[in-house]
């Protein structure tokens, strides 16, 4: 058995995409950045529109988990879209296992705060950060405002 045939026999099998989201990407976000700026000039605007005691960061990732924009503090914001995106897959099966209808939103709630991860579209993710003091009702409500404003912002540009 030659070399290249014994490292074939031992590769890992890859895995195939389930959807043509790279393709529709594309589409989304031009080479020449339009798409971030758009996303970026939006969440600026909803960052000054939210409630900042109960929204301490949000960031904008694709479902793949590529950091669009970020407006964050002392966090590691490509590991986060990383993490999102796993998050909402694993909710989107599991809403479907449950049968309780597609996932919109995944929620953790941590000692010294929470985090959610929400469906903005087919291709993109919002995650919203809260800290110690705010309860998660609050959480909820400024979260799902920060969630409508992002989506209203991006409606024209699609």
């Amino acid at each position: 058995m030659s070399a290249q045939a014994s490292t074939d026999a031992c590769a890992l099998p890859l895995r195939k995409r389930g959807s043509s989201l790279s393709a529709r990407l594309a589409m989304a976000l031009p080479p020449n950045g339009a798409g971030k700026k758009t996303v970026t000039e939006a969440l600026q605007g909803i960052h000054d529109r939210i409630d900042s005691v109960a929204i301490n960061g949000v960031l904008v990732a694709t479902r793949d988990g590529v950091v669009l924009s970020a407006l964050t503090r002392d966090l590691e914001n490509e590991s986060v879209a990383a993490m999102a995106a796993a998050a909402a897959g694993l909710g989107a099966q599991f809403t479907a296992r449950a049968n309780v209808g597609g996932s919109r939103v995944v929620f953790f709630e941590g000692d010294t705060g929470q985090v959610g991860v929400f469906s903005v579209d087919a291709d993109t993710l919002l995650v919203v950060f809260s800290g110690h003091n705010t309860t998660m009702g609050m959480f909820n409500v400024a979260a799902k405002q920060a969630l409508a404003l992002l989506q209203q912002a991006m409606t024209p540009h699609q």
